[in-house]
């Protein structure tokens, strides 16, 4: 099982007023970078559903990682939002599949160094487990600040590198049944502190993957 970033494209979920919501799929960037040729969302969307070249991210999620997206066409909005995500006003979930079986539940404070300020910044994350498949986990994943990487080096620090991970991998390698080749890594809801909730459901790969490690778990039990 495997996905071709290029055959799959964003979707805009919502647009509200200044504020447009994105279901933005791994594999692509948010913006054009320059020492990157992978798509981006920000042109995507300029040239599939006409976005005014005002718009701009809120925040941002990684290559590999698929799911919700802010961007707003209003600076001032943007400021309000990034100072929403900088005091923990907002509340993120995602979903991620990981190697080996987690506790229930448990939340991760260690602080992660920041190559760009030099030093280390306070780091807390909390996960609760959905689903054990096999000697998988399937989780649901909450970051209460935004570092970089935070969620990839936070579950690695526990032994529970997520799957798909090329640069937070375990050691040693480990096989994935019907692997759908991408980061198991997914941004699925955004709940702002002005009641505003924004969703986004699992792709179908990682859906696929899921049922297939279900069933897999059903035959061998």
């Amino acid at each position: 099982m495997s996905t071709d970033a290029n055959s799959v494209t964003p979707r805009l979920l919502e647009q509200d007023g200044d504020l447009w919501v994105f279901d933005k799929p791994s594999g692509y960037t948010v913006h054009a970078l320059p020492d990157s040729d992978a798509p981006d969302l920000i042109g995507w969307a300029q040239q599939a559903v006409g976005a005014p070249a005002e718009l701009a991210p809120v925040h941002r999620l990684d290559l590999g990682t698929s799911g919700l997206v802010l961007c707003s066409t209003d600076a001032q909005q943007r400021t309000e939002i990034g100072g929403w995500l900088a005091r923990g006003e907002v509340s993120k979930r995602y979903r991620a599949l990981v190697y080996g079986r987690t506790r229930r539940k448990g939340t991760v404070r260690r602080p992660l160094r920041d190559a760009r300020r030099r030093r280390s910044l306070e780091a807390t994350t909390r996960y609760r487990l959905l689903e054990w498949l096999g000697k998988f986990s399937y989780l649901e994943v909450r970051p209460e600040t935004g570092r970089k990487h935070q969620i990839r080096r936070h579950l690695q620090g526990l032994g529970h590198c997520v799957i798909g991970d090329t640069r937070y991998r375990p050691k040693p390698f480990r096989t994935v049944p019907a692997f759908p080749g991408r980061l198991w890594l997914h941004a699925m809801q955004i709940s702002l502190p002005d009641g505003r909730r924004f969703e986004a459901p699992l792709p179908p790969e990682l859906q696929e993957h899921l049922n297939h490690l279900s069933e897999r778990e059903k035959e061998q039990a």
